[in-house]
C-alpha cells in the first residue's frame, strides 16, 4: 500500500437541526406594500450602520460593544428588532472572516504549487502525484510573474487577517458588481436598484419562546393573520393598537402547515422572514424553528439492510443497490440533473433528482445511502490543473454543500440515514474491480456505475476488492473463506456440499420434494465398460 493515502473512516451524517417552510403572501394592498417597504427600509439602514460599526471594531469587538451598539439600535426600532440586527451583524462579520481564511488557504495552495514547478528544469515531466517544470522558457518567466503576483495578494489578505479588516456588503458583492455590467445581465438601472435595495432590506425576528405564538414582532396567528411590530418612528403608520400593522393577506403553510401549528399554539419559537422576489414582484414570509437534535442511528444497524452506493457526477448521480455482503444487486440507476441556468432552476434539478433517488431507496428497502464526502476546495486552482479549463469549471459546478445538506434533510423526513465515505480511489478501484466483471451483452456498465459500487461497498465496511487472496495449496481451508462477504458461520467454498440427488433411484429429498435419480447414458463415450485394460510391456525395437 505504499504511496496510497490513509482512508477516513465512513461515519453517518448527523440529521438536520433545523426547519425552514415558505409562503406566498397573497392579496396584499396597496398600502401594505407601502407598510412593508418602508419598514424594510428604516430597518435596512440601521443594520448598514450596525455591520458598518461592527467591521470598525475588528479583533476589539466584545460584550461590551455589542451591549452598547443594541443600545443606540433600541431608541431607533425596539429591543427584539436590535437583537436580531445585531445577531445578524456578528453572523456576517463572522462569515466574511471564514472566506478570508478560506481565500488565503487557497493562495497558499497556489504558491506552493508554482514555486515547486518553477524550481524543477524547464521540460521536466511530472507523475501522477506530481506536476512537473513548465514547457518552456516564456511559460516559466509568465509563471513566475503569477508567483509575485500571489504572493502581494497572499500578504496584503494577512496583513488584513491580522487586523481584523473584513471586506463585506449588504446585499452581497456579486449584485453590487452587477451594476457595472448591466447590459450582460440584462437589466435596467431602475430594475438593478430595486433589487438591490430589497436585498439590503431587514424585515427579520427571532423566535421568542413563551411568547404569544412564538413571536412577538412578526406575529402569525394560526387562521394565518400576519401583523408586524412597527418600529418607534414608523409608530404612525400602525393601524391597530399597540403600534402594530396587520397585514391584509393570510398565509397558509402547505408544507409542514401541521408541524408549524402545533408549535406556534404552544408558543414555541419560530423566527419569521418577510422578502419581497423583484423579478416576480411577489411577497414572500419564511418560517423557521429548530428541531432536537435528532439523534443518527449507530453505523452497524445504517448496514443491516444493506446499502445505496451513490457516486456524484456532474449531470447525475450514478447509484447501484449492495445486500448486505456488499454484493451488487440488480441493475445500476442513473438520475440525471442539469445544473445550467438561473440557481431556481438548477436547486429545483437537484431536488428532483434526490426524489427520484429516495424513492427508489424506499422501495428497495435500505435503511442508508452511501455517499462521498466531497470537497473540491483545493481542486480548483489554476495552478494545479493548468490549462484544464473545462475540468475546474466541472468541478466548481458540483454544488457539493448544499447537495449534502439537501440530501441529508430530505433522507431524514423518509426514515433513511447518510452514510459519509472517503473519496479517495474510488472511482480507480470501481472501474478495475467492478466495471468488466458486470458487463453484460443486456447491461451496460460505465466508469461511474462501477464506482457506485465501490462507494457501497466501503459504506458497508467491505474492502473494494472483489476477492481476497486463494488459500494455500498444501490445505484449502487454513486460511479461512476466500470470499470477502461471507460470514464466520458460513460454509466455506471449498468445504463439503450436499450431493445433488439424495438416492439413485430419485427419492423425496429433506424438503418433500421428490428429485429424479440419473439417466442412462445414450452415448458410447459414456456407456459403462466391463473391458479390463492391461497395460502391455514395452516392446524394444533394435
Amino acid at each position: 500500500m505504499g504511496g496510497l493515502r490513509k482512508l477516513a473512516a465512513s461515519f453517518v451524517v448527523p440529521g438536520p437541526c433545523g426547519v425552514a417552510i415558505r409562503d406566498r403572501l397573497k392579496h396584499l394592498t396597496p398600502q401594505d406594500e407601502r407598510v412593508l417597504r418602508a419598514v424594510g427600509a428604516h430597518q435596512g439602514a440601521l443594520a448598514c450602520r450596525d455591520l458598518k460599526a461592527r467591521c470598525a471594531d475588528g479583533l476589539e469587538h466584545g460584550a461590551d460593544t455589542w451591549a452598547a451598539r443594541k443600545r443606540e439600535l433600541t431608541a431607533l426600532s425596539s429591543s427584539r428588532i436590535a437583537g436580531a440586527i445585531t445577531k445578524v451583524t456578528h453572523d456576517q462579520w463572522a462569515l466574511a472572516r471564514r472566506c478570508q481564511a478560506a481565500y488565503i488557504q487557497n493562495l497558499d495552495a497556489g504558491i506552493k504549487t508554482l514555486r515547486h514547478r518553477l524550481s524543477l528544469p524547464v521540460g521536466e515531466k511530472g507523475t501522477k502525484r506530481a506536476a512537473g517544470g513548465y514547457r518552456s522558457k516564456s511559460e516559466w518567466f509568465r509563471k513566475s510573474r503569477r508567483l509575485a503576483t500571489l504572493e502581494d495578494r497572499h500578504a496584503a489578505a494577512v496583513a488584513d487577517w491580522r487586523a481584523g479588516r473584513v471586506r463585506v456588503v449588504r446585499g452581497g458583492k456579486r449584485l453590487l458588481n452587477t451594476r457595472h455590467h448591466l447590459t450582460e445581465a440584462r437589466l435596467t438601472e431602475g430594475e438593478w436598484r430595486e433589487r438591490w435595495e430589497a436585498e439590503r432590506w431587514f424585515l427579520a425576528a427571532d423566535g421568542e419562546s413563551g411568547k404569544r405564538f412564538g413571536n412577538e414582532t412578526i406575529r402569525v396567528t394560526p387562521d394565518g393573520e400576519v401583523s408586524i411590530k412597527l418600529p418607534v418612528p414608523l409608530a404612525h403608520l400602525a393601524n391597530t393598537k399597540h403600534g402594530r400593522y396587520v397585514l391584509t393577506g393570510r398565509i397558509a403553510f402547505a408544507h409542514r402547515g401541521a408541524e408549524w401549528a402545533d408549535r406556534i399554539e404552544a408558543n414555541r419559537a419560530v423566527a419569521y422572514r418577510i422578502h419581497l422576489d423583484t423579478g416576480r414582484g411577489r411577497w414572500y414570509l419564511t418560517a423557521s424553528w429548530q428541531r432536537p437534535a435528532v439523534q443518527t442511528i449507530p453505523l452497524g444497524t445504517a448496514r443491516a439492510r444493506g446499502m445505496i452506493g451513490v457516486d456524484t457526477n456532474a449531470d447525475h448521480f450514478a447509484a447501484y443497490r449492495l445486500d448486505r455482503h456488499g454484493n451488487p444487486v440488480g441493475d445500476p440507476h442513473r438520475f440525471d440533473y442539469d445544473l445550467s441556468g438561473t440557481t431556481t432552476h438548477r436547486d429545483a434539478q437537484i431536488r428532483h433528482a434526490l426524489t427520484r433517488l429516495i424513492n427508489w431507496a424506499r422501495r428497495a428497502g435500505v435503511a442508508a445511502i452511501g455517499i462521498e464526502d466531497l470537497d473540491f476546495t483545493p481542486e480548483k486552482t489554476r495552478e494545479k490543473h493548468g490549462r484544464h479549463k473545462r475540468f475546474r469549471q466541472l468541478i466548481s459546478g458540483i454544488p457539493t454543500g448544499k447537495l449534502k445538506a439537501r440530501l441529508v434533510s430530505m433522507a431524514a423526513e423518509h426514515g433513511l440515514s447518510i452514510v459519509a465515505v472517503d473519496p479517495a480511489y474510488t472511482s480507480l478501484w470501481g472501474a478495475q474491480h467492478w466495471q468488466k466483471p458486470l458487463t453484460t451483452p443486456h447491461r451496460t456498465m460505465s466508469r461511474h456505475d462501477a464506482a457506485g459500487i465501490a462507494i457501497g461497498r466501503r459504506a458497508l465496511g467491505h474492502p473494494i476488492r472483489r476477492r481476497t487472496a486463494p488459500p494455500p495449496h498444501d490445505r484449502s481451508d487454513r486460511a479461512g473463506h476466500r470470499i470477502v462477504q461471507a460470514g464466520p458461520g458460513d460454509r466455506g467454498c471449498e468445504g463439503t456440499r450436499p450431493p445433488a440427488t439424495d438416492r439413485l433411484s430419485g427419492g423425496p429429498s429433506p424438503s418433500g420434494k421428490r428429485k429424479r435419480g440419473t439417466s442412462a447414458s445414450n452415448t458410447a463415450r459414456d456407456a459403462p465398460s466391463t473391458q479390463q485394460w492391461v497395460q502391455d510391456s514395452l516392446m524394444c525395437t533394435g
